[in-house]
């Protein structure tokens, strides 16, 4: 095998045990269809679902979470879900760069309240930039990415199974009579 950038990029790096189970768990109870193969992440709308490459080709399991939790937030937006539509006709206009800023920021916050911390790409900070840039003449459009995308995690948070009630450990009863008022 030759050793050009191609050849490195189809060669798996991870080995599947790697998984992070509780991040298994919580992206299983969204209900989301998730494809897998194919060196490509997206989320196709008229099909409804995800197309991931294979987790064994990310650089690490932050990296490939990330990813699909970027894909996860795009899935919000069906119209049975939380129908939120730009006007997005095409890919670099404006709809579509909204839409990129909330799966970006969407994810953020997912990778936190999961306890993932993927390793900042070089390229992150001028793929932010320019979705900004072509919503330049919008100077609210970080805060209507950034609730957008809180939508989007709580959406996905409450996908969740509820969790049990803690047991309450057996108290001493309380006295449940009226107090006599003493004057002082």
């Amino acid at each position: 095998m030759s050793n050009n950038d191609d050849d490195k990029a189809s060669e798996p790096t991870l080995d599947p045990v790697e998984r992070i189970a509780p991040v298994e768990a919580f992206l299983g109870q969204t209900g989301a269809d998730v494809s897998h193969g194919g060196n490509r992440a997206f989320y196709k709308p008229s099909q409804d679902r995800l197309q991931m490459p294979p987790f064994e080709f990310f650089r690490d399991p932050e990296s490939y979470y990330a990813t699909l939790l970027h894909e996860t937030v795009h899935w919000t937006m069906h119209p049975k879900r939380l129908d939120r539509e730009f006007g997005r006709k095409r890919w670099g206009d404006e709809g579509y760069a909204m839409e990129e800023l909330i799966a970006e920021i969407g994810a953020a916050f997912l990778s936190a309240d999961l306890g993932i911390t993927p390793d900042i790409r070089e390229d992150h900070a001028s793929y932010i930039a320019s979705w900004l840039k072509v919503l330049k003449n919008d100077k609210r459009a970080i805060f209507t990415a950034s609730g957008h995308a809180q939508r989007a995690a709580t959406y996905l948070h409450e996908l969740q199974p509820a969790e049990p009630e803690p047991e309450i450990e057996d108290q001493p009863e309380r006295c449940t009579a009226p107090m006599a008022m003493h004057p002082s």
